[in-house]
C-alpha cells in the first residue's frame, strides 16, 4: 500500500515529534492514502509560511508488519472514533499506547461540526450523521518508533507555488 505525507521537506526518515498543538489522534507521523490531499496539505503550509517549495513524500506501508502492532482502525465516523479525537484534541495530557491508529481526517468543513459539538448545538449522534455527509479523506498515525518500521521511503515529488 502507498501512503503519502506532505511537508516543506524530503522526509526519508520519518520521526516521531512532538507537536505544538492537539492533532486528531495524537503526537506522531501522519500519513494518507490520498496524494491529493497530502498536496493540499503542502501548499497551505507553503502559503502560511510564504516557502516557494514543498515536497509529497511517498512511502510503501508493510502492511503485514502492522499484525504485530498495537493498531486502532476507524473505518468511518462513529461514537468512538469521535471520543477518541476530542480527547487528544481537548487534553493535551491525554496519551494513548497505540502503535498505529487509522481513520477519517477531521478536515476544514469537519471542524466547523465539532465546534457546533463542543458547543453543544449538535448532539453526539447528530455529529456523526453530519460527518457521514463529507466525503471525508483517511490518515494513518505512526504513533512509535516500531510503526515507523512498517513504512519505506520511495521517493519526494517537489511542489512549487
Amino acid at each position: 500500500m502507498i501512503l503519502y505525507h506532505g511537508s516543506l521537506e524530503r522526509v526519508a526518515q520519518p520521526e516521531i515529534r512532538e507537536s505544538n498543538r492537539t492533532l486528531d489522534y495524537g503526537t506522531g507521523f501522519y500519513a494518507t492514502t490520498s496524494y491529493q490531499q497530502a498536496e493540499d496539505w503542502v501548499r497551505r503550509r507553503m502559503k502560511e509560511t510564504k516557502e516557494k517549495r514543498g515536497y509529497v513524500n511517498e512511502y510503501e506501508l508493510n502492511t503485514e508488519m502492522l499484525a504485530d502492532l498495537k493498531c486502532l482502525y476507524f473505518d468511518i465516523p462513529t461514537e468512538q472514533w469521535l471520543d477518541f479525537v476530542m480527547k487528544n484534541r481537548t487534553d493535551r495530557h491525554f496519551s494513548h499506547d497505540y502503535d498505529v491508529v487509522y481513520g477519517p481526517v477531521a478536515n476544514d468543513s469537519v471542524y466547523a461540526a465539532f465546534a457546533l459539538y463542543e458547543g453543544g448545538l449538535l448532539n453526539k449522534q447528530n455529529l456523526i450523521a453530519e460527518l457521514k455527509t463529507f466525503k471525508l479523506v483517511d490518515q494513518y498515525l505512526f504513533h512509535t518508533n516500531k510503526s515507523l518500521k512498517t513504512i519505506k521511503f520511495l521517493e519526494a515529488k517537489q511542489i512549487l507555488l
